[in-house]
């Protein structure tokens, strides 16, 4: 696995230039907000299912009553670097043997960032499946490197190896993998990954996978970490965090796992970006390791199970085709058929605007996942990372507006 050449006398540096953020859908976010004061089910939804584990805030009250709070090791504090690596081995199966292998960071995004300035630079070409994570794409683009899109699907699609070959280039140095997935929820097989990994050696490519769902499995899927087939680790750099498994999205602690002279560089990369994360609340992630059980875990998929029945069955009964999602905690449903016999359906802009004013709902444009604005049209997704009481109001808004 190599990393892209960048010079300088206190390690990596990146020069490419930023791009405009991208437009918010249906509109200016103060609009939004101005228009519907409630939005139970809303584009900004912080995730929030109901579970705040005291013993994580415990341990945070603790590092900072301990004065815990000069800046730590760039990588993370060695404790929580070796309860990372221990789950890694235990629950991913990744062959990671130590914690310079481990890089704590702000958050899984802004690992995700020091994982692309590391890999890419202007000149090289990046593989994104359809429908992505909007950050994902922004974030590549902001390393100067040319995105190419494989079209993947929701669910019950299956990656297409020919697909992907299809739109490799000499050029191409590195492919994103979601699994769970945002938007569509869908969880790639053992099957599909290990095809994965002989493209990634016929073709000497690496692969960034997002696993930060990986705790959010529906109806007997498994996850399975990429990096744990063989032939899989030299390969991958797999990213995950502590955000939507303890419901702590604003503590911003992500952490990627990755062949030590990767996990250097992007040591380096999350120095010359961030420093280090949050020191107090790197000392409370280690509740989530020395704390919390398997308890935690079983009840924290059986609530979010719950609550996605309750979601996908309104927006079915509403008029919805709803591909289940059999990870994370969205819906990306398709409402092509209201489009010919409901107004205000006659596109997702359209769509979302219509579900604020009526419904007090809000969800996110179908074409914010795709290149091409078209292949989104008929197409919102909605979250339910929600307290099941706002979760409930928003479905009943939901139904009430297509009675």
């Amino acid at each position: 696995m190599g990393t892209a050449s960048r010079d300088g006398p206190s390690g990596p540096r990146c020069s490419a230039p930023l791009l405009q953020p991208r437009p918010v859908a249906c509109g200016r976010r103060e609009r939004l907000l101005g228009v519907a004061p409630r939005l139970p089910v809303s584009q900004f939804a912080l995730p929030h299912h109901g579970r705040h584990d005291d013993r994580l805030k415990d341990r945070a009250h603790r590092a900072i009553r301990d004065d815990a709070s000069i800046y730590s090791h760039y990588a993370g504090i060695k404790p929580l670097r070796r309860a990372i690596l221990e789950k890694e081995q235990a629950y991913n199966h990744v062959p990671a043997t130590s914690p310079d292998e481990v890089v704590v960071g702000v958050g899984s995004t802004g690992v995700f960032v020091a994982a692309a300035f590391t890999l890419l630079e202007a000149g090289d070409e990046v593989l994104l499946f359809e429908p992505f994570y909007g950050y994902h794409r922004n974030i590549l683009r902001m390393t100067g490197a040319t995105v190419r899109y494989v079209p993947l699907g929701g669910p019950d699609s299956t990656f297409d190896r020919a697909a992907m070959e299809e739109a490799l280039t000499p050029d191409t140095k590195a492919v994103v993998v979601n699994t769970p997935a945002n938007p569509s929820g869908k969880v790639w097989t053992r099957d599909e990954l290990a095809t994965l990994v002989d493209v990634l050696h016929a073709h000497d490519l690496v692969a960034m996978t997002d696993e930060i769902y990986e705790y959010m499995l529906y109806d007997g899927a498994e996850h399975v970490s990429l990096a744990s087939l063989p032939g899989g680790y030299e390969r991958t750099i797999t990213i995950s965090g502590f955000s939507k498994a303890y419901n702590v999205t604003g503590w911003r602690l992500g952490y990627g796992v990755a062949p030590t002279p990767v996990a250097e560089t992007m040591g380096l990369m999350n120095d010359a970006l961030y420093i280090c994360a949050p020191r107090p609340l790197q000392h409370a992630a280690l509740a989530a390791f020395e704390d919390l059980d398997d308890d935690y875990v079983a009840q924290l998929q059986a609530e979010y199970a719950e609550r996605r029945t309750l979601m996908c069955e309104t927006l079915e009964d509403i008029g919805f085709d709803v591909p289940w999602p059999d990870g994370a905690y969205y819906v990306l449903a398709r409402f092509g058929h209201l489009a010919a016999g409901r107004d205000g359906f006659s596109d997702d802009e359209a769509a979302c605007e219509t579900l604020i004013q009526e419904a007090k709902v809000g969800s996110v444009t179908g074409r914010s996942f795709y290149e091409t604005p078209a292949d989104g049209q008929y197409r919102l997704r909605f979250c339910f990372a929600k307290e099941m009481p706002v979760l409930e109001q928003a479905c009943e808004q939901l139904r009430a507006a297509f009675e």
